[in-house]
């Protein structure tokens, strides 16, 4: 060792000084890079052993080769070893960058904290000095309906006495607009959930902000919804797609979120087969966090990402394996990144732009293939209200933008191109994937590119469509206290449709088809899960009927074989405005509204005509059932109020339904 310093002190010192600097340099951005490739963690683990163990090597190379060349004086292949060394170090530090600003990105689409925002709203005619009732959703574990109201109420001192308790937010928004209660607490972006609802339609001009309170907390829908860390993306998954139809850009505030848009899709990285299963918004379902009370699936969303998951994997008994949210308003941005993608559009129609501006900024498109801008594709995705087929027709609409994506994504071929995909996706996506399950991500689409399907231009993803069919069936809901449309799915459509899942999840095995049919004279359609087979009248709810000049012995034997426990009043003519010509034993009134769905009635009350001279009486039937409605009568019309309806602009189909005319009609 004291024989090599001895040389070295000979040696040139300012060659000596470049070698310990360029040294450091090497060291330095090695190490970065070594820092960089392991967080890569399941991408290319051989590939980046090798390369670590080869840069490493090269290290001790370039040290004894150096320090070989310095006591030799051979200053010429020293100065070469040098700057080789340095363009080392620099690509190794341009390696790291890249690495690093992609998995930062990458990080960014799982939200980790999320602003919530609650809003106590009245009505705009109300005195704030006179709120006497404040509505608050019952739910503890709600953020915005109940905990940040606990932070309003707390710094504004308002009085707990004023608290009114409810389960579900339209019923506590109907008694605000009834003016049973004065204010509501809610979330702060209720325009854009409950304007759909006809009651609530100018609910953005209706009603003023008297108090907001925002709060950065840990993303809830990640914590809530955390069962699957461990699994990989390589292995059989599901995934829900939420579309989030918000008017601002980005996707990091709020729990509550527009249900319209509901797609679940199962994936096999085996077979690179994919499902998609489009949920329809106003099929009615029970609810999983309101006990299981029935309906439209796209309400579920107005209780969070967790309501909607558990509703889901209820209606298919299906895990739902991770949800993304997707922000409608970036899909302009990521179809612009991916230079606009080519659809089919099936008919002309015309839409507001990404702000829900018309007049110039109207969106308008025509009939035939034809490339998509992002501005174009959003307007596709949104639009219902002329299509022949309403909801129905926008999902595969839905469905072919997101397959478009998925082809365009794969002739990306710069840098700069993908780090706006990476752009766009991580401002307005949310997932409860981890960094490094979506990295896992790598294998599956590095497969996808590399075969022979993929080689010879094709699609390099098997996508089977499914189609939900059912029937148009308009009900009275309590909650709202208007009728409302319904889509009853087909119970039959629904269960060909999950076992395409679960064969695709390789839950089931698939059944073997041993016959087929061939006729050179009719064009071939490749077969749709569901859509051919719905079973007549498997699908639709039972409502109650109005029983107004009825029998009492008719609504005795309805009741009774539905057994639901029956009440009997027995009133005069002429007492509480009922006709002098009722019939005697007639019905004049009911305590459930005509058309209220029968899963939700336990008991019911009629008022019959009794020309006796005796007093009023009350006379309860199947006294072995004595629960009674949630709903007093204070909070539904009575059975002498009609309620206004208006028939779908279609026929009911049980198999293909009509689309959703958002017929939910006030009373009168």
């Amino acid at each position: 060792m004291k024989v090599l310093f001895n040389k070295l002190k000979k040696c040139s010192k300012p060659l000596l000084i470049i070698f310990i600097l360029v040294l450091i340099i090497y060291l330095g951005s090695l190490g970065l890079l070594t820092y960089s490739l392991i967080t890569l963690k399941g991408i290319e683990t051989l590939i980046r052993i090798i390369a670590l163990v080869l840069f490493y090597l090269y290290l001790f190379g370039f040290i004894i080769g150096s320090l070989v060349l310095l006591i030799t004086k051979r200053k010429k292949t020293f100065i070469f070893l040098t700057i080789l060394t340095l363009l080392l170090s620099g690509a190794f530090v341009f390696a790291s960058y890249h690495i690093d600003k992609v998995y930062n990105k990458v990080s960014k689409i799982s939200k980790k904290y999320v602003t919530y925002t609650s809003n106590m709203i009245a009505l705009k005619d109300t005195n704030e000095e006179d709120i006497e009732k404040i509505g608050i959703i019952s739910d503890k574990n709600d953020i915005e309906g109940y905990k940040l109201p606990q932070e309003i109420i707390k710094k504004e001192k308002i009085d707990k006495d004023k608290l009114v308790k409810y389960d579900d937010y339209y019923e506590m928004l109907t008694a605000m607009y009834a003016k049973e209660i004065d204010a509501v607490f809610i979330t702060s972006n209720y325009a854009v959930l409950y304007s759909s609802e006809d009651l609530f339609a100018n609910i953005a001009s209706d009603v003023k902000v008297v108090y907001e309170y925002s709060k950065e907390m840990e993303n809830q829908d990640s914590k809530d919804i955390s069962e699957n860390v461990g699994k990989k993306l390589t292995e059989p998954f599901t995934l829900l797609l939420l579309g989030v139809d918000s008017e601002k850009d980005g996707l990091n505030a709020n729990q509550a979120f527009n249900g319209d848009t509901l797609m679940m899709i199962t994936f096999n990285p085996n077979t690179l087969n994919a499902t998609m299963f489009s949920i329809p918004r106003d099929t009615y379902v029970p609810i999983a966090c309101r006990n299981g009370a029935q309906n439209k699936i796209n309400s579920s969303a107005a209780s969070g990402t967790k309501c909607v998951i558990n509703t889901i994997e209820d209606l298919t008994d299906i895990n739902i394996d991770y949800y993304v949210k997707v922000n409608f308003k970036g899909v302009v941005d990521l179809v612009d990144a991916v230079g606009g993608i080519d659809v089919n559009v099936p008919v002309s129609f015309c839409e507001q732009n990404s702000d829900r501006l018309f007049g110039d900024k109207t969106i308008c498109l025509k009939p035939g293939e034809q490339h998509l801008d992002g501005e174009e594709a959003l307007a596709f995705s949104r639009h219902r209200k002329t299509l022949p087929r309403g909801d129905f027709q926008r999902v595969e609409h839905q469905q072919m933008v997101v397959e478009g994506i998925a082809q365009k994504a794969k002739t990306i071929d710069t840098v700069d191109d993908f780090y706006k995909i990476l752009d766009a996706v991580s401002k307005n996506i949310d997932t409860n994937m981890t960094t490094n399950q979506m990295l896992s991500f790598y294998n599956v689409l590095k497969k996808m590119l590399t075969s022979d399907i993929a080689k010879n231009g094709n699609s390099f993803i098997t996508i089977d469509h499914t189609y939900l069919t059912g029937s148009d069936l308009t009900m009275y809901n309590p909650s709202t206290r208007m009728n409302m449309y319904t889509f009853q799915y087909s119970k039959a459509s629904l269960k060909e449709i999950v076992k395409l899942m679960k064969v695709n999840l390789e839950l089931e095995e698939p059944e073997m088809i041993k016959t087929f049919n061939f006729s050179i004279n009719e064009e071939y359609e490749q077969h749709v899960a569901g859509k051919d087979a719905s079973s007549k009248n498997d699908s639709t709810e039972e409502l109650v009927p109005s029983f107004i000049g009825q029998s009492l012995s008719y609504v005795q034997n309805w009741a009774r074989a539905r057994n639901i426990s029956l009440s009997i009043n027995y009133v005069r003519k002429g007492d509480k405005g009922y006709k002098e010509n009722a019939a005697n034993g007639s019905v004049v009134a009911q305590s459930v509204v005509a058309k209220t769905p029968i899963s939700s009635v336990r008991s019911l009350t009629v008022d019959v005509i009794d020309n006796s001279n005796t007093e009023t009486t009350q006379q309860p039937q199947n006294e072995t059932k004595s629960s009674t409605l949630k709903s007093s009568s204070s909070t539904i019309p009575s059975s002498e109020e009609k309620v206004e309806e208006e028939s779908p602009s279609d026929p009911p189909s049980t198999t293909e339904p009509t689309p959703d005319p958002d017929d939910l009609e006030t009373l009168p």
